[in-house]
C-alpha cells in the first residue's frame, strides 16, 4: 500500500505532466495562428518562406553520413606522435644549442641515468 504522501507525489506528478503538454500544445496553436496571421498580411512571403523550410527538411533527409578520409583514431595517434617529435627535438635543440653538448647524446640512455642520478642526489 502506497502512503499519502506517495500518492499526492505522484499526483502532483502527473498535473504537472499535464500542464507541460497543455503548454506545449498553447505554444504550438500560437504559432500556428502567427503563420496563418503573416500569410494572411503577405502571402508571397509565407509560400517562400514554406519552400525554404521543404527544402531544408529535404536536405536533410537527403544528406548522406559524412565518411572520415582521416579517421578520429588516426588522428590522436598522429598528434601523439607530434607531440613525442617536438619533445625530442625541444630535448636536443636544449642539450645541444643551450647546453654546449652533442644533441643526438640526449637519446642515450646513460645521459638519463645521470640526469635522474643528480635529481635523486639532491633529494
Amino acid at each position: 500500500m502506497a502512503t499519502q504522501s506517495e500518492q499526492t507525489v505522484g499526483t502532483e506528478k502527473k498535473q504537472s505532466a499535464k500542464r507541460s503538454e497543455q503548454k506545449k500544445r498553447q505554444k504550438q496553436e500560437r504559432s500556428e495562428q502567427k503563420k496563418r496571421q503573416q500569410a494572411e498580411k503577405n502571402p508571397e512571403k509565407a509560400k517562400r518562406k514554406e519552400q525554404r523550410i521543404k527544402q531544408k527538411e529535404e536536405k536533410k533527409q537527403n544528406k548522406k553520413p559524412k565518411r572520415r578520409i582521416f579517421p578520429i583514431w588516426l588522428r590522436i595517434i598522429v598528434v601523439l606522435l607530434l607531440c613525442g617529435l617536438a619533445l625530442i627535438a625541444g630535448l636536443m635543440l636544449g642539450f645541444g644549442v643551450i647546453g654546449d653538448g652533442n644533441p643526438t647524446d640526449i637519446l642515450d640512455r646513460s645521459i638519463w641515468e645521470h640526469i635522474l642520478n643528480l635529481i635523486n642526489k639532491g633529494v
